[in-house]
């Protein structure tokens, strides 16, 4: 089975966010900076990528994105700022691997 990315986005630190899974996260992230994904990123202008978490089997990522969905906004941020406290956009990182 192929792997795959949980993945939350934000428009700005504590802004709008977005959460998904994807099993080309670089690729994904991209589509949504660029704008070639319609719908709620595109509209909001979510485009930083603030935290990700990556898992050897896409079932294990698609559990983990539908919890993560039921969450409240705060243990969202929670855990963004658990590893990521200055809400870097962490495209970079991933882009080029």
């Amino acid at each position: 089975m192929k792997g795959g990315s949980v993945y939350i986005l934000a428009s700005k630190p504590n802004g709008t966010l977005y959460t998904g899974v994807t099993s080309d996260l670089a690729g994904r992230v991209w589509e949504h900076r660029t704008g070639a994904v319609p719908g709620f990123t595109k509209r909001h202008g979510v485009k930083r990528l603030v935290w990700f978490a990556e898992y050897a089997d896409i079932r294990d990522a698609l559990a983990e994105e539908r919890r993560i969905k039921r969450w409240r906004r705060a243990w969202k941020i929670r855990l963004i700022e658990e590893l990521n406290p200055q809400w870097r956009d962490l495209f970079e990182e991933i882009a080029h691997r």
